[in-house]
């Protein structure tokens, strides 16, 4: 099978169930910023820093996987109706994000960005899961999705910036903070 179809050379692309749909459809952005947050969850993966995490974040990729195929199922096809996340997942993240809470200090200001290229990396996979995540409520004005893809990436978002501070942490790169 070729990898090449020709058939989006018109600026239209399949969703799974076949109905067609502008490459710039709403539904379209929220998958694709879903399939750029699995690339970065991939990235953070392999980072030597994240080698004891690779099990939670191999976990994260495959819900994000469960979510951006629902997001690209027609919402009429029987496909979306049988793919559901683990309906545990933010809780799971939660877990995750309360190990690392006990061992970071209190945090009294805003943190700016990087100080170190795996810390950066965290930091942009929580602005693209930001992005992933208002393009998933924008869709769901119009076509209704599972709440708990929401909640998903609302506490994905979390558990990356606690990431970030605690590889900071484990690597003790100095935090820069933004006054108040």
């Amino acid at each position: 099978m070729k990898i090449y179809t020709r058939t989006g050379d018109d600026g239209t692309t399949s969703l799974s169930g076949g109905r067609r749909v502008p490459k710039y459809h709403t539904r379209v952005e929220a998958y694709g910023s879903l399939d750029e947050l699995i690339s970065w969850i991939g990235l953070l993966r392999s980072c030597p820093v994240n080698d004891s995490r690779d099990k939670i974040l191999v976990y994260i990729q495959n819900q994000l996987m469960i979510c951006a195929a629902i997001l690209s199922a027609d919402t009429d096809s029987g496909k979306a109706r049988e793919l559901k996340p683990d309906p545990k997942c933010a809780l799971r993240l939660e877990s995750e994000i309360d190990i690392m809470e006990k061992k970071l200090p209190v945090l009294r200001n805003f943190i700016l960005p990087g100080g170190n290229i795996f810390v950066s990396y965290c930091d942009i996979a929580r602005c693209v899961c930001r992005r992933a995540e208002r393009s998933v409520l924008k869709l769901n004005q119009t076509e209704k999705m599972p709440l708990i893809i929401c909640k998903f990436l609302n506490r994905l978002s979390d558990y990356l910036f606690m990431l970030s501070r605690q590889i900071s942490l484990d690597l003790d790169i100095k935090v820069i903070t933004w006054p108040k």
